[in-house]
């Protein structure tokens, strides 16, 4: 299944690109604090002779990178992980619930705000630059990739707005939304999924406040790049990081497939994040990735504002937990309109367990 961080695939996914222009009519989303509402998905596509692409109420001139097409643009606004009993949707609400109730500040109030409705048109700077992604770096191709033109994209991956969120002053949130890759469709891969970012920021007192004789401990030093740290981190920095981290992701999962739930990671590299990590879980028998996840990149939270903090952060399909949950064979199935189908996951609790039948 495509999977967040997953950068260097080549998909081979392709369909008719746009007429010169296609209308899509829609208000985009703002960022708000834990909000549902999304961007509509009330579309009417037209052509015209103008050489643009209207959408989400913006029109975007077309170049020799736009590559979007109208089976594509029909997805935009479907929001199927905002749509009530929706199996994405439940997933969610899990993983959101979870994060309310077990981390909270000092006020009583969730310490990680969800942005669950931005909008799905993002800059390349966005989408690569912003995460250190290097220009020559395979995932920026047009054959993986939906591009309006050579400035803006549809977002690839929920990694698209850490920079921002974290620029606006937050430290702690989740990110929920669809994202597109041109990919061939069989059972477990679709242009179109659904993905949720995690970022956690610490201040050294944040970090080591509950650390025996940690009042001298730093974030930060001039040292050296290795297999374990970034050259400006402190050994003890990252490994409480790294720590909490870990140990965030296997309460997570834990919490959702159930007690005894067996884990394991396996070191690889992701360009925003070093030292970096895949999450995989035994579950009834199998070994199987469910994330990718790293300190961050010292750098991208420097650009962003947030220089006196470190911090990590994860990102996870939710289509791809939500198969292995509820048993559901066939991606493809997410987009179904099936009522035999849908009602399976009208349910009057989140956590009731679910057998796709």
């Amino acid at each position: 299944m495509a999977m967040l961080w997953k950068f260097m695939r080549v998909a081979k996914y392709s369909k008719t690109t746009l007429p010169p222009k296609v209308k899509a009519r829609g208000i985009p989303t703002h960022l708000r604090r834990s909000s549902s509402k999304s961007v509509p998905s009330e579309f009417a596509a037209s052509t015209s002779c103008s050489n643009a692409v209207e959408l989400l109420g913006k029109a975007y001139a077309q170049d020799d990178f736009s590559n979007v097409t109208e089976k594509i643009l029909s997805k935009v606004g479907k929001n199927l992980h905002n749509k009530k009993h929706h199996p994405l949707w439940l997933i969610k609400e899990q993983i959101k619930d979870h994060f309310y109730k077990q981390y909270v500040g000092r006020r009583g109030n969730p310490l990680f705000s969800v942005y669950d409705g931005l909008s799905p048109v993002v800059t390349v700077q966005q989408n690569f630059d912003s995460l250190l992604i290097p220009q020559n770096h395979a995932s920026r191709s047009k054959e993986d990739n939906y591009y309006l033109n050579r400035g803006h994209m549809l977002r690839a991956h929920t990694s698209a707005h850490q920079w921002d969120l974290i620029h606006s002053g937050l430290d702690a949130f989740l990110a929920v939304g669809d994202v597109y890759r041109r990919d061939t469709i069989d059972n477990t891969h679709y242009p179109v999924f659904h993905q949720m970012e995690g970022v956690r920021l610490f201040s050294c007192h944040e970090l080591f406040s509950n650390i025996k004789d940690g009042e001298g401990l730093q974030l930060f030093e001039q040292g050296h790049r290795t297999a374990h740290k970034q050259e400006c981190h402190t050994m003890e920095a990252v490994r409480l990081v790294e720590f909490n981290l870990k140990q965030v992701l296997t309460k997570l999962m834990t919490h959702i497939f159930g007690d005894g739930l067996q884990v394991r990671w396996v070191d690889c590299y992701f360009p925003f994040t070093h030292p970096s990590f895949e999450m995989e879980i035994n579950f009834q028998g199998e070994w199987m990735e469910v994330l990718g996840c790293g300190v961050m990149e010292q750098q991208l939270v420097n650009s962003a504002g947030a220089r006196d903090k470190i911090g990590w952060a994860f990102g996870l399909g939710l289509e791809r937990l939500a198969m292995i949950l509820y048993d559901i064979p066939d991606i493809r199935l997410f987009w179904s309109e099936d009522e035999r189908f849908l009602k399976q996951f009208v349910v009057p609790h989140i956590w009731q367990k679910i057998k796709f039948q």
